[in-house]
Parts: C-alpha cells; structure tokens; sequence
C-alpha cells in the first residue's frame, strides 16, 4: 500500500483514490455536499480554503488545501518545493 501526503501530514492510500479534483465548479460542490450529509466527507484542511477534493473508491471525499497539481505530483513521485525545503533543512544539521 502506498500512501501520499495530502497535507499537514495526513495521507492517503493511492490505491483507493479515483480522482483529484478542483472544488470550484457547481457539480463538486454538491458532491461535497452530499458526502458530508452521508457522513462520508474527510476534512484534511485543517481550517484553510479547499484547494482539491480527492474522490475515493469507497465513497469517501477528501477536502485538501493543497492544489490538485501538487497532490498528483506527489502520487507520482515527483519533489515539490516543500519536499525540497525539507531536505535543504535536513543537510543543515
């Protein structure tokens, strides 16, 4: 099982995600919507603005602040400017 940060050190597994998505159109508001009336809304936030909304195979619906772009790139392996600060902090010790 591989898991990939979503933010603030929450992760989830890339096997069960179907889509990571923006959350500014009218068709995934109500998808938001009606996860958190099933109970099956995850907020990831931690209180910041939703900037994607990950899609799961097991009906769940996970609201992150960081962009789509940069959760698609951390599922593919890629370094983001974050990852890179960390390892900068790393080497200064």
């Amino acid at each position: 099982m591989r898991l990939v940060n979503i933010g603030f050190g929450n992760m989830i597994s890339v096997n069960r995600m179907i889509a990571v998505v923006s959350p500014d159109s009218a068709p995934i508001k109500r998808i938001i919507s009606d996860a958190r009336e099933r109970g099956m809304l995850i907020d990831a936030t931690y209180g910041r603005r939703t900037r994607a909304v990950i899609i799961c195979d097991s009906g769940h619906t996970v609201l992150s602040a960081l962009q789509p772009e940069t959760v698609s790139g951390r599922m593919a392996g890629k370094p983001d400017r974050d990852d890179l600060e960390d390892e900068e902090e790393m080497g200064n010790e």
